[in-house]
């Protein structure tokens, strides 16, 4: 069974799953940390793979950019594959100081400027936020790892290139970063009754200015990586 942007059939997908925007970084994680990993999927350039990680089967799919492919990609994951646990590892823009590049941040909760709700026709205000459960096993595989991590509102926007302050006014909100997928996810993962974490390496700095080589968002967020296959296994 394969869907018109994925190419697997029943049972190539774990019920974990962790999704890189960037479908290299899938690639990297599958190479250098996966047992036997079988690639599933290379349609429109998303690699997805499925291996082993301490003996338990575990998958990573590239997601490419933006709430839309997001939306698209863990939707299918979701109504077609029976994936249970899908957990973002990404990159975001930091509004604080203390916040600092490659710094994790978990996105308990996903404030957006995004219209992606529409297609609930809920009446009124949505929030979409992380499941409890993998919060716990985050917690829980950092203080394993000694990995540490911020936690707290990120917010997920539509536009990349936007112009002024507008950022300052997320930052006062206690906004602790900007990325552009974690909404979707936890809105498709809410829907579904399954559960959904954003994990995050701060790579830009609105601050500071600084900011991450494209090698660098690819290859040296490993801390990232290990922390999401830790919650994998448990």
């Amino acid at each position: 069974m394969s869907t018109h942007i994925n190419a697997a059939n029943t049972g190539d997908i774990a019920e974990t799953i962790l999704l890189p925007g960037d479908p290299l970084r899938a690639k990297f994680i599958a190479e250098n940390y996966l047992e036997s990993p079988k690639l599933y999927n290379e349609i429109r350039g998303m690699l997805g793979y499925t291996g082993t990680y301490k003996g338990v089967p575990v998958s990573v799919q590239g997601t490419g950019m933006g709430m839309p492919s997001m939306g698209i990609y863990s939707w299918e994951l979701i109504t077609e594959y029976n994936v249970q646990n899908l957990i973002r590892i990404g990159t975001a823009g930091s509004f604080h100081e203390d916040v600092k590049i490659k710094d994790i941040v978990l996105g308990v909760a996903a404030s957006t400027d995004s219209n992606y709700i529409h297609a609930f026709n809920v009446p009124g205000n949505y929030a979409p936020c992380a499941s409890y459960e993998l919060l716990s096993k985050a917690r829980d595989a950092g203080e394993k790892l000694n990995i540490p991590f911020k936690a707290g509102n990120i917010v997920s926007c539509d536009v990349f290139y936007e112009f002024g302050d507008w950022w300052k006014k997320w930052a006062e909100m206690g906004i602790l970063a900007v990325e552009m997928e974690a909404a979707a996810l936890y809105m498709n993962a809410a829907y579904n009754r399954v559960n959904a974490l954003a994990i995050m390496t701060i790579s830009d700095h609105f601050v500071t200015g600084e900011r991450s080589t494209a090698e660098e968002r690819q290859q040296s967020f490993t801390e990232m990586m290990e922390l999401a296959l830790e919650m994998a296994v448990k």
